[in-house]
């Protein structure tokens, strides 16, 4: 009896087993594919994040403001930096990475990333040498004309590698001593200029190649010791604007060989400076050409030592009167941006929540949403 129950069971399970094996077998192989990216409007959000609890494995997230859809990620590497190409066609990144993924030989690699897709276009090896830092607006950055790319290097001696965009090859090292962050000339798509520690700028002028052809140091134009410069700013024209940590805008001139300092003015009234009103931030200024507005992050009770702290508040000026045109609750800002167009939405990271929150700036500011919490350790945002 025993025998016949074995035979009845192995009979059953063969029969299974052949059709199975049919069913599988009429199961076409799964194609996979990409999903096609939705066209990107002025608000789409990139935010770099160093995620520096894994910092082998940073990203740039994308997503869609309006609603604060997902809508892609970028690999980015070890300390990698990113910005967008004028007409936010492409990605640049510069970064790092191990033959043994956290260790082994170094290499640095320049990549350039479709915001279409977020494909790869091209990668180039670079010096071995860029600055694993924050990602600060200026890192890198590209000409007005996106013929060169120029990215910060620190070893921790300042350089600056370039890349020729029409070669599609590395160009030039060239020596910054003392000078931190890319400031290019809007009118002379050849030149840069860089803040430098002892209250200068220097400015390099390029040649066809994007080889150095000068070199030029500005006369002092703040006092480091006294009240240092964010060395975050934002342009328009040759303008570049600078805030200092004790709430003095620097307007300063990159048309020419050699830059200027334009006019200084200040944030606070007396009523601020009692409350011990500061800036605060890692990107904590914008400025809006057509409206001619700046904005700022601040906080209250700022002393030596809270140049990083959130915003309790964001303020609005008027760049040619310098008068404060607006003030609303800052949202624990470390970063900011905003939407290039004629009315443009402004948008904050908030650094104790990981959250976006988005304002209205015409007539007057006014916080129009909040998003879930995104990021692991981020401190950059871009618009589209």
């Amino acid at each position: 009896m025993q025998v016949r129950k074995t035979k009845i069971g192995l009979f059953v399970f063969l029969a299974l087993t052949i059709l199975s094996i049919t069913a599988f077998a009429e199961i076409k192989p799964e194609k996979l594919t990409i999903e096609k990216m939705i066209k990107a409007d002025p608000h789409r959000l990139y935010l770099t994040d160093l995620n520096l609890n894994n910092v082998i494995d940073g990203r740039i997230h994308v997503l869609d403001g309006n609603n604060y859809k997902y809508l892609g990620l970028i690999s980015t590497g070890m300390f990698g930096v990113n910005a967008l190409s004028r007409d936010s066609s492409k990605m640049f990144v510069a970064t790092t990475y191990y033959t043994k993924r956290n260790r082994g030989d170094r290499f640095d690699q320049f990549e350039v990333y479709s915001t279409d897709d977020l494909n790869l276009e091209l990668e180039i090896e670079i010096p071995a040498k860029h600055a694993q830092a924050l990602p600060y607006k200026g890192t890198i950055t590209s000409s007005f004309d996106d013929k060169f790319v120029f990215i910060q290097n620190a070893t921790p001696a300042s350089s600056v590698s370039v890349i020729n965009m029409n070669s599609k090859k590395f160009s030039a090292e060239i020596s910054t001593p003392g000078c931190w962050i890319i400031l290019p000339s809007r009118s002379k798509t050849n030149q840069f200029s860089t803040l430098c520690g002892d209250g200068t700028l220097m400015t390099i002028t390029l040649d066809k190649q994007g080889s150095e052809k000068t070199k030029t140091r500005s006369e002092k134009i703040f006092h480091p010791g006294q009240d240092p410069l964010f060395v975050q700013a934002e342009s328009i024209g040759d303008t570049y604007y600078f805030v200092s940590f004790h709430g003095q805008i620097y307007e300063v001139s990159v048309a020419d060989a050699k830059a200027k300092l334009l006019k200084t003015w200040t944030l606070l009234n007396d009523s601020d400076k009692s409350e011990g009103w500061r800036p605060g931030g890692y990107q904590l200024l914008a400025v809006h050409e057509e409206s001619r507005r700046l904005y700022v992050a601040m906080h209250d009770n700022g002393k030596e030592g809270t140049h990083k702290y959130p915003a309790k508040e964001i303020w609005s000026f008027d760049i040619d009167s310098n008068i404060r045109v607006g003030r609303i609750s800052g949202g624990n800002a470390i970063a900011m941006t905003l939407t290039k167009e004629k009315m443009p939405s402004l948008y904050v990271y908030d650094g104790m929540e990981a959250k976006f929150h988005k304002y209205s700036t015409e007539p007057v500011m006014k916080k129009e949403s909040v998003s879930e919490p995104i990021g692991e350790f981020a401190g950059l945002i871009e618009t589209h």
